[in-house]
């Protein structure tokens, strides 16, 4: 196994069952597309049904681009899919304080949910990287 891996195969196929939102392409750092098939159901599931057979492409493309580190981003997205309102994701980073605001507001009523979507890579990226 490629020890520079950030992303997984497997998650990523388990994201793509909820690809109609863009699960797997928010995943792989593909935020804009995400946010498409989000509104159009994965462009009425036809880009949904394209993506299974892209899916390994955008993993490699993901190990490219994101740092790996302590913060495993598998485990990250896992959180944040399921347990994102509750900040849960946040507190594994070490971003307690954040955390705990996402745990008594429910994910800021659901905008940071959203936001962190959109930038969990980074994120995980920007921690991995100060302590490489």
């Amino acid at each position: 196994m490629n020890e520079r891996q950030t992303h997984s195969l497997i998650i990523g196929y388990c994201m793509w069952i909820f690809g109609f939102i863009g699960a797997h392409r928010f995943y792989y750092g593909k935020p804009i597309s995400g946010t498409i098939y989000f509104f159009t159901l994965g462009i009425f599931f036809i880009g949904w049904i394209v993506d299974l057979f892209l899916i390994p492409s955008m993993q490699r493309d993901a190990d490219i681009r994101f740092i790996p580190g302590p913060v495993d981003f598998n485990i990250a997205w896992l959180l944040l899919t399921f347990l994102g309102l509750f900040g849960i994701h946040r507190m594994y980073m070490g971003k307690w304080i954040s955390g705990l605001i996402y745990l008594c507001t429910c994910g800021l009523l659901g905008l940071g949910y959203i936001y962190d979507f959109w930038t969990l890579n980074d994120q995980i990226s920007l921690v991995n990287g100060r302590t490489a």
